[in-house]
């Protein structure tokens, strides 16, 4: 199993971009799906993007669609999210997360079981 790391969160103004990017420890990261789910104060969390093992199958939610892109660079154990167009309402706690497949399980993060601890997004108007 392996164990994630989140980084590159912060406060930005409403229209800037941040890439946020999740460290994988183990060495079974390319066996992984990967994404991004996030939970803003009060609300449930919710999913953001997944890409598939090898990076050529990825989707997005409606809310983040054509302001994110997401790669993977297996060789490197760490996958990006960069964030453009940001708004006040993208304003949550970010989460990486890994499951083996990219699946149904993706719909809601109650399929999911490994995590990163998050990072603070923050979009000021």
């Amino acid at each position: 199993q392996v164990q994630l790391v989140e980084s590159g969160g912060g406060l930005v103004q409403a229209g800037g971009s941040l890439r946020l990017s999740c460290a994988a420890s183990g060495r079974t990261f390319s066996s992984y799906a990967m994404g991004w789910f996030r939970q803003a104060p009060g609300k449930e969390r919710e999913f953001v993007a997944a890409i598939n093992w090898n990076g050529d199958s990825k989707y997005s939610s409606a809310s983040m669609k054509g302001r994110i892109t997401m790669i993977r660079h297996n060789a490197k154990n760490t996958m990006y999210l960069q964030m453009n167009s940001l708004k006040p309402e993208d304003t949550a706690v970010y989460f990486c997360a890994a499951d083996p497949e990219l699946s149904n399980n993706w719909n809601n993060f109650r399929g999911i079981h490994i995590w990163g601890q998050g990072t603070q997004v923050t979009v000021s108007s």
